[in-house]
């Protein structure tokens, strides 16, 4: 028993690195694909005023000029020590420039992360509750509605009414100036995106949510239960939604990764600091280093978030770990 739990760790360290390559590899060769000259980035409309051979150069002191592969065997090399060279925006360490915003992405995405947890919860526990009744007809239909929205649309809309026509709330950063160290300048300033963020996701898992709990619903030992004269709520609450729980567990899990990365749209929009901010000006202005680092960071969440996924999965229901060794060995 030991030794197969050990087997299937070490497997899922190797998928894990192997996806992690296969990732770097592919952003690595389409970020440098892309039509564009990152000299711009590093010297600005300095590059306009360069003869080709300062051009030629300046590409070789940034370790462009050399094939593709060769570049990725030189970054790859010192990326495995730590290495992932500087940004050519900001002149230093990519590490560095993602260590002073990560902080705001991950308040950001996890206070979004937690409300959706309770809120899709809760609604979707509501809704089932009120089957085919008026307000789970009208939460249905403005959920819908709402999710359908784009993310960025949704942020300029409400930074229109809330900053512009009524001026309740600012439209962007993360604090004001000099205002890094209040907790109510910096909470005034989370308050449009992080709406915009539970917004965006919000009725998806709650709508799962409450598909989950009809199906329980419907089963024959709540037909069992009802006989025995316990009433449709205390079945719901009781029953239902303790065999919904793990499922959603299972969904919230990787619902992580998606709700961080969707504040990556809403980050831009709102010009707030965080890695989205980054990923969008890497990407603008072709800062390959630092474009690589956000996009392995985020591949590795998305990755690690569908492997605990599958990890809960199969402690609920320990047959598909069965299933899929006998799969394997054969």
């Amino acid at each position: 028993m030991r030794n197969r739990y050990l087997i299937r760790i070490l497997y899922g360290v190797l998928r894990f690195a192997i996806s992690v390559l296969l990732l770097s590899v592919l952003v690595f060769t389409v970020s440098r694909a892309a039509p564009g000259d990152p000299l711009y980035a590093y010297y600005g409309e300095q590059v306009e005023k360069m003869s080709a051979q300062q051009q030629e150069r300046a590409r070789e002191k940034l370790g462009l000029g050399e094939p593709i592969p060769v570049q990725y065997m030189g970054w790859l090399r010192n990326a495995v020590h730590g290495d992932f060279g500087i940004s050519y925006k900001y002149k230093m360490d990519v590490r560095e420039v993602i260590a002073d915003r990560i902080g705001n992405t991950l308040l950001l995405g996890g206070l979004g992360f937690a409300v959706i947890f309770v809120l899709s919860l809760l609604l979707g526990l509501f809704c089932a509750w009120r089957e085919d009744k008026t307000a789970d007809r009208v939460i249905c239909a403005v959920g819908t509605l709402t999710s359908c929205i784009p993310e960025f649309w949704m942020s300029l809309f409400w930074i229109l009414v809330f900053s512009v026509w009524l001026d309740w709330l600012p439209s962007s950063g993360a604090y004001s100036v000099g205002g890094e160290n209040s907790l109510a300048d910096r909470a005034s300033h989370l308050i449009l995106p992080l709406a915009v963020v539970v917004a965006g996701h919000l009725w998806y898992y709650a709508f799962q949510v409450r598909n989950r709990l009809l199906e329980e619903v419907r089963a024959d030992y709540v037909l069992l239960a009802r006989m025995k004269g316990m009433s449709g709520k205390q079945v719901l609450y009781r029953h239902c939604l303790r065999n919904a729980l793990p499922s959603y567990l299972s969904m919230m899990a990787i619902a992580f990764p998606h709700i961080l990365g969707g504040t990556y749209v809403v980050e831009t929009v709102f010009s707030y600091p965080g890695v989205g901010t980054l990923a969008y000006e890497s990407a603008r202005y072709h800062d390959y280093n630092m474009l690589m680092l956000v996009s392995i960071l985020t591949g590795m969440l998305v990755i690690l978030g569908n492997m605990l996924a599958q990890g809960i999965n199969e402690y609920i229901d320990p047959r598909i770990g069965v299933s899929k060794g006998k799969g394997e060995r054969v």
